[in-house]
């Protein structure tokens, strides 16, 4: 099983690209912002690699982080979800992105992909709220921030740390988000702005 592959861009195509790996061509199909963030032919690229074996075919399917794989596997967990519009959401929405629309409920946001009407944006968001990836303690703002910051205390702020948890951050890169948060957004901010600064200063 192929899990990551690292060579020369050789051709890019509209939904693929052609990795050239030790004198091996790989046809690894990606989403629009993956491509858009590979660099130019004959320059070194590195992916994540999503393998799908069927009994006629192999495809291989490349993302630029292993969230944003981890959002593939995800999103076809749901019914009616297959390979072509799990990646048409992850070319319309960023790894973080579409974190912060389903943390904050926000259908609106999910359905700007292709294929992905209310309906389905509704039950992307009621499936994965509880399933999304978590970030590792090496997220930049949880390596400044994780071992230094007091917990964040009542109202809106306790309830963002609490949102940010139930999430999968751990609780020192939940309190760091929220206090960056605050510090933007000011004391009284509620609860679901803290909660979408917090995810931004957790993506930067």
């Amino acid at each position: 099983m192929i899990g990551k592959l690292k060579g020369v861009v050789d051709t890019l195509e509209e939904d693929h690209v052609i990795l050239d790996v030790h004198g091996v061509g790989y046809l690894v199909h990606c989403s629009g912002r993956t491509l858009s963030a590979l660099p130019r032919a004959g320059e070194a690229a590195a992916l994540f690699i999503e393998t799908h074996v069927r009994e006629d075919q192999i495809r291989l399917f490349g993302f630029t982080s292993a969230a944003e794989r981890d959002w593939f596997r995800l999103l076809q967990g749901i019914q009616g979800i297959g390979t072509k519009t799990a990646l048409a959401v992850l070319s319309t929405l960023s790894a973080s992105e579409l974190t912060q629309a389903i943390a904050l409920g926000d259908k609106t946001t999910v359905a700007r992909a292709p294929g992905v009407g209310p309906r389905v944006a509704t039950r992307i968001i009621t499936e994965l709220k509880d399933k999304m990836p978590g970030f590792s303690a090496s997220e930049p703002l949880a390596a400044q921030l994780g071992g230094g910051v007091a917990p964040v205390q009542g109202g809106a702020a306790a309830d963002a740390v609490s949102a940010l948890v139930n999430l999968g951050y751990g609780v020192p890169q939940a309190n760091a988000a929220i206090a960056a948060a605050l510090r933007g957004a000011g004391e009284g901010a509620k609860t679901e702005v803290l909660i979408r600064l917090g995810l931004k200063e957790l993506a930067k």
